[in-house]
């Protein structure tokens, strides 16, 4: 896992401590149920799972053959 600094205000990194204290958690959990919800709301997958589903369906939706609205052609005489 990679590990990055962040910089917080006195207040805020306060009122984060308080939450965590509250929520019995630490700051990683707090941090990662933060980015997640982030994520989601900007439609961004959160994890490779969902990362591999949404490209498989844009791609999909991208490149799926177009049905014409002619007969259908059968192969036999």
């Amino acid at each position: 896992m990679t590990g990055k600094r962040v910089q917080f205000d006195d207040e805020t990194w306060q009122a984060l401590a308080l939450l965590a204290r509250d929520r019995m958690m630490d700051f990683q959990e707090l941090a990662d149920e933060a980015f997640r919800d982030l994520l989601h709301k900007h439609g961004r997958p959160t994890d490779l799972k969902s990362a591999l589903r949404q490209s498989v369906g844009q791609d999909a939706a991208t490149y799926a053959p177009k049905r014409t609205g002619g007969k259908r052609r059968d192969a036999g005489p």
